[in-house]
C-alpha cells in the first residue's frame, strides 16, 4: 500500500501510539461478550510487544458522549487483553494527562498501557487539535490498526497524526485494505454487489459507484420498499423513505442498463412481530394494511444462482429483519451461499454490521474470506471516498 505500515518502523525502544477499535460489547455485568475485535488486533499488537517496543493502546466504547461513564469504561478489555497476551497490561484511569505521561515515562520496552474510553473526552469526536497534541506527545511513533474508527476524522484517527512523524497502517488496517482494494479495482469476475439494509438513503453513494464495477448488484431490506414505491407499487405498511422516491426513480433510470435486481417476492407480515400472520406475495400484490419484512423464495433462488457463479461477492446489510427468526431465512440463506461460494473458491467478503452479525448467527464467519470490522468504514470504501483515518498516516 502506498501508506507506510508497521513493518517499515523500527519499533525497538521506541513509545508506540496504537489506535485500536476495542469498542466490544458488553453484558449488564460488563463482560465481554465477543472479544473479536480484541482478537482482531492482537497480530499487530505482538509485533510490537516482540520487536521491544513500548506499546499505548488507545480506544473508545460505546458513546458517552465526553463524559466518564463507568459502564463504558474500557477495564475489562485490559483484563481480556492480559489474558490473550499471557502478560499484563496497565490500565490507565485516563488517556491523558500527568499520571498518564508518568507512566508512560517509566515504561519498560515490550510494556502495553491501555489509555481510558477516549470518547470520556468530547475533544475526542470534534477532533480538538490540543487534544490530539496530547496524545501525539505519548508516542515516538503511531499505528492505526482501528478500521472500524478509520471514516471518523477524530483527534486519535485523524488529528493525532499531524504530531507523530512517522504514522503507520497496522496488520487489521492493512488487510482491511486490501481486502476492499482488490474487490472494487481489480475482482476476480463475475464480480456481484449484495445490499440490504433498511434506508435506501444510506446505500445511495454505494450503489451510484459500485453499479459500473459490478457485474450484478443485489438489493434487499427494507430499502426495496422505496423502490417498489418509486415503480407504483402497493408497498402497504412497509418500510418507506418518502423524502427519496424521487432519488429511487432515478436510481431506477441509472440501472436500466445494468444488471441490477430488486426482490421478485417477499414475506409479509400483519404487524411487526415474530409470531405475526404471514404471507408469501410477489412484489406487486402486498396487501394493504400488511408490512414486507424479508424477501420470498423465488428471490432467494435468483440471488443464490447469482452468488455462486460469482468470483468475488461483497456484501453489506441484511435482506430481512434478521433479528427475527421467521424473518431471517432470506438473509441466512445468503449466507449460507456466499460460504458455499468461498469453498469453490470464490472471495466473499462482508462488509461488518448487520451482515456480520448475520454470518456469526448463522454459524458461517469462518467460512468467508473476510469479514469486516467496521460496517461505516467499508460503506465508506464502497462508497468511493477517502477515509480520513488512512489518509492521515505517511506517504512511503
Amino acid at each position: 500500500m502506498p501508506k507506510l505500515t508497521i513493518d517499515d518502523l523500527q519499533l525497538q525502544g521506541k513509545r508506540v501510539l496504537m489506535r485500536v477499535d476495542f469498542n466490544v460489547p458488553l453484558t449488564k455485568k460488563l463482560r465481554i461478550s465477543d472479544d473479536l475485535r480484541i482478537r482482531a488486533a492482537l497480530p499487530s499488537i505482538k509485533k510490537v510487544i516482540d520487536d521491544k517496543g513500548r506499546l499505548i493502546l488507545m480506544s473508545h466504547l460505546g458513546r458517552p458522549k465526553g463524559k466518564p461513564i463507568p459502564e463504558m469504561s474500557l477495564a475489562p478489555v485490559a483484563g481480556r487483553l492480559s489474558e490473550l497476551l499471557g502478560r499484563p497490561v496497565k490500565m490507565m484511569r485516563d488517556c491523558i494527562g500527568e499520571e498518564v505521561r508518568k507512566s508512560v515515562v517509566e515504561m519498560r520496552d515490550s510494556d502495553v498501557i491501555l489509555l481510558e474510553n477516549l470518547r470520556f473526552h468530547k475533544e475526542e469526536t470534534k477532533n480538538n487539535a490540543d487534544f490530539s497534541r496530547k496524545l501525539a506527545e505519548l508516542g515516538d511513533l503511531y499505528i492505526n490498526d482501528a478500521f472500524g474508527t478509520a471514516h471518523r476524522a477524530h483527534a486519535s484517527t485523524e488529528g493525532v497524526a499531524h504530531g507523530v512523524e512517522h504514522c503507520a497502517a497496522g496488520y487489521l488496517m492493512q488487510k482491511e485494505l486490501t481486502y476492499f482494494q482488490q474487490a472494487i479495482s481489480h475482482p476476480n469476475r463475475p464480480f456481484v454487489a449484495i445490499l440490504g439494509g433498511a434506508k435506501i438513503s444510506g446505500k445511495i453513494d454505494v450503489i451510484e459507484n459500485l453499479l459500473p464495477k459490478v457485474d450484478a448488484m443485489l438489493i434487499g431490506g427494507g430499502m426495496a420498499f422505496t423502490f417498489y414505491k418509486a415503480m407504483g407499487l402497493e408497498i402497504g405498511d412497509s418500510l418507506l423513505e418518502s423524502g427519496k422516491i424521487d432519488m429511487a426513480s432515478r436510481l431506477i433510470e441509472q440501472t436500466k442498463k445494468f444488471d441490477f435486481h430488486l426482490p421478485m417476492d417477499c414475506v409479509v407480515a400483519d404487524r411487526f412481530d415474530n409470531d405475526a400472520e404471514t404471507l408469501v406475495v410477489d412484489r406487486d400484490a402486498i396487501p394493504a394494511g400488511w408490512a414486507g419484512l424479508d424477501v420470498g423464495p423465488r428471490t432467494i433462488a435468483e440471488f443464490e444462482k447469482k452468488i455462486m457463479t460469482a468470483k468475488t461477492i461483497v456484501w453489506n446489510g441484511p435482506l430481512g429483519v434478521f433479528e427475527m427468526p421467521n424473518f431471517a431465512k432470506g438473509t441466512l440463506a445468503i449466507a449460507e451461499a456466499m460460504a458455499k461460494a468461498t469453498d469453490r473458491g470464490a472471495v466473499t467478503i462482508i462488509g461488518g454490521g448487520d451482515s456480520a452479525a448475520a454470518v456469526k448467527k448463522a454459524g458461517l464467519a469462518d467460512r468467508m474470506s473476510h469479514i469486516s470490522t467496521g460496517g461505516g468504514a467499508s460503506l465508506k470504501f464502497l462508497e468511493g471516498k477517502e477515509l480520513p483515518g488512512v489518509a492521515a498516516l505517511t506517504d512511503k
